[in-house]
């Protein structure tokens, strides 16, 4: 296990259970496909563990730390980007496309 991720796992749990997630405009319309909303995301978040890490990317954009997820809901792997900063903006939220090593 990398050395970060229980700090960051640390850190989304009690985020999310604070209520401090905010949600981009792309990963609310991917939610609603799946037909999930922000309680049942904040859900999600507040249950994720070590086996549903996939790493962590820099952000091209502001240089900071993208964590990725694939947590399984309800069967499906679910792919979902996350920037912690005061909160937790979630990304991405969206059904895993393939399920081969990448």
């Amino acid at each position: 296990m990398p050395r970060w991720l229980s700090r960051v796992l640390d850190r989304i749990h009690e985020i999310s259970q604070g209520r401090r997630v905010w949600f981009t405009h792309k990963a609310l319309l991917e939610m609603a496909e799946l037909g999930l909303d922000e309680m049942d995301a904040r859900q999600v978040l507040m249950e994720l563990g070590v086996e549903d890490s996939s790493g962590r990317v820099r952000s091209e954009a502001t240089g900071e730390w993208m964590y990725i997820f694939k947590p399984r809901i309800a069967g499906a792997l679910v792919y979902m980007k996350l920037i912690l900063r005061t909160e937790c903006v979630m990304v991405s939220f969206h059904e895993e496309a393939h399920e081969g090593p990448e």
